[in-house]
């Protein structure tokens, strides 16, 4: 049977709680009875002073007596561990599903210049979940509402694909502890989930770039689960391949900022527009000579039409401005620091002093170049979002002190589009307010998606060293950059 929106949000934790504090006092009501069997009857058996067949047959029977119980006792303190983890793990799913859709059905009222409508959130079916708007737009369907019921779907179907999979592993260490023989205990032991789930991140994390975007989403899904005992375990054995296996992308929402121009190609265009693209065809050729490169091949990517989406260099945009890298080290990871390296050393104490991870991510943050000392990214990207994701590692260090490190990545996303009211203005090119924009709606351009993550960085989390500086961006996209002309298609602006 498909687990399922429904049978996520009516699981009954209350149950699953109460099952695991039984078999809890069942273990605990177990290892006194072997004590007991083991101290006084085994000891007496074996320093009784008796031969022949009867005392042989009944010092085995007791000795297999003493055996059981001892079976039994590991047996249900095994069956403990595995409904405690699951509870754990279902009731922070729960949660958190809940959370989001709560947060999908109230929308953004204050939202800037749009109000966010409320979503509504149903069961799909087959471990889907359904999201859609509960307003009708006038103006026709908001890129920005798009993206969020996109978002909104996509998060919460991982969700229940998530519960479906702890459920699952649950369901397999049950089994496995049980045994097939109801009258013989005494099988494999667990202590946590982990024994189920980090074999499965294991051979997931081995595929590393190769990995396909379910089996990516798995393995993020199960990072997500494991205790960070385990974690540490995984990031040891596979750190390349989990960092090209996707691991640090961001899952904060990663939306339009506004509804955009319009429906594209929803118009016919007139001799204006056509007289724009040709402004704009000579913007790009005047920006891509005036060092404003990142700017030309973001507006010639619209002119192309193609809508498909672009990456963006974010080791060159921080290394371009160091607004941004400001803004970065003051927004996401100065003000987390503190608390990081605190709940890491907590961790590290409870694991009794060996090596755990802690995945991080920081929240959205808006960020708007200056058209005054960074013309190329106003024009190419204006305002973006962008946050960190990271791990944070805690090892034993020299003389016994941990080392609590951290490996993270910058990531910023924006939508490339000319909604109403921008126009541009670059040197003599000046084109007017809704111009640009309204190439999308007569299909002349065509707004595109831009993403990209800076290089994963290193530093020591407490210590006061600076935080590192981003990887050299080269050459890439300037005109002396070699393969630029290739990946323009060969130089030709309208084509």
């Amino acid at each position: 049977m498909t687990f399922t929106w429904t049978d996520l949000m009516t699981i009954d934790l209350a149950k699953l709680n109460e099952a695991a504090t039984e078999w809890k006092t069942a273990a605990e009501e177990l290892a006194k009875l072997h004590g007991t069997v083991r101290d006084g009857l085994v000891k007496k058996s074996e320093a009784a002073r008796w031969e022949g067949a009867n005392a042989t047959v009944t010092r085995e029977f007791v000795r297999s007596a003493a055996k059981e119980v001892d079976d039994l006792q590991r047996e249900a303190r095994s069956i403990h561990a595995v409904l405690a983890d699951a509870h754990a793990e279902l009731t922070r799913i729960q949660k958190r599903a809940k959370e989001l859709a709560d947060e999908a059905r109230q929308g953004d009222p204050a939202h800037h210049p749009e109000p966010d409508p409320g979503l509504l959130v149903s069961d799909a079916g087959g471990g889907r979940v359904r999201v859609e708007s509960s307003v009708c737009d006038a103006k026709g369907p908001s890129r920005r509402t798009e993206d969020m019921v996109r978002w909104y779907a996509d998060t919460l179907t991982g969700m229940v694909t998530d519960a479906a999979e702890v459920d699952a592993a649950a369901t397999r260490a049950l089994r496995a502890s049980h045994g097939a023989d109801p009258y013989d205990a005494g099988h494999a032991e667990y202590t946590s989930l982990d024994q189920d789930q980090l074999p499965r991140a294991m051979k997931l994390a081995a595929l590393g770039g190769d990995a396909k975007p379910a089996q990516q989403a798995e393995l993020r899904r199960l990072w997500q689960s494991l205790s960070p005992d385990a974690r540490a375990q995984l990031w040891t054995a596979h750190r390349g391949d989990l960092l090209a296996a996707g691991l640090l992308n961001p899952s904060v929402k990663r939306v339009a900022p506004d509804r955009g121009s319009g429906k594209h190609g929803s118009e016919d265009p007139d001799w204006g527009d056509w007289g724009t693209r040709m402004k704009m065809q000579g913007l790009v050729v005047a920006a891509d000579g005036g060092d404003m490169n990142d700017a030309a091949r973001h507006m010639k990517h619209y002119l192309d039409d193609t809508g498909t989406p672009m990456r963006l260099p974010v080791d060159k945009m921080l290394t371009d401005d160091d607004d941004f890298q400001n803004h970065v080290s003051h927004r996401h990871l100065l003000p987390h620091e503190a608390q990081w390296r605190e709940q890491a050393l907590a961790e590290y104490e409870r694991n009794g002093g060996r090596a755990v991870v802690l995945p991080v991510e920081t929240p959205n943050e808006d960020y708007s170049f200056s058209q005054m000392t960074d013309p190329n990214w106003f024009y190419a990207v204006g305002s973006a979002r962008s946050n960190v994701t990271g791990v944070v590692t805690v090892v034993p260090g020299a003389g016994g002190q941990p080392k609590v490190g951290l490996d993270y990545q910058v990531n910023v996303w924006d939508r490339y589009n000319w909604d109403e009211g921008k126009g541009v203005h670059i040197w003599s090119f000046g084109i007017p307010d809704g111009e640009p924009g309204r190439q999308h709606k007569v299909g002349l351009a065509q707004e595109f998606n831009m993403a990209g993550s800076g290089s994963v960085k290193h530093y020591e989390l407490g210590n006061g060293a600076a935080l590192p500086a981003p990887d050299d961006p080269g050459r890439a996209g300037e005109r002396s950059d070699p393969g630029r002309h290739a990946r323009d298609g060969g130089g030709e602006i309208d084509r």
